[in-house]
């Protein structure tokens, strides 16, 4: 999905619904910015929302090979499907694998009456 980036004054832009994420599962996006496309992914667990650019911090690759499969199949970590790196849902920070330590680039995001936005940053 492709989503207009934010205009001058706005706060927040609509993203998605939060029943379009699968509960322990992503939901990758392209931002169409002013600087060019911008790739980042959703993840769910519950109700709530993460939000990060579509890039590892290893070697900059997107973290899905098939598209929206951004987490592991314990459900319980974002995998890399590159190197097989894991990063904690709740914060990006990388767990397992070679760039352990380092952490996803953080999109902030809410969750309001069932929609997910992109929060002013």
């Amino acid at each position: 999905m492709t989503y207009q980036a934010r205009r001058a004054g706005q706060t927040e832009q609509t993203l998605c619904r939060l029943d379009e994420i699968p509960d322990r599962g992503g939901l990758g996006l392209t931002l169409d910015a002013a600087d060019g496309p911008r790739e980042l992914f959703l993840v769910r667990a519950g109700d709530a929302v993460y939000g990060y650019v579509n890039s590892c911090p290893h070697v900059g690759t997107p973290l899905d090979w098939v598209p929206n499969q951004f987490i592991d199949p314990s459900g319980g970590f974002i995998m890399c499907a590159t190197h097989g790196a894991r990063f904690r849902i709740e914060d990006g920070h990388c767990v397992a694998g070679p760039c352990r330590g380092a952490r996803l680039t953080v999109v902030p995001i809410s969750v309001r009456d069932g929609a997910v936005h992109l929060a002013a940053g």
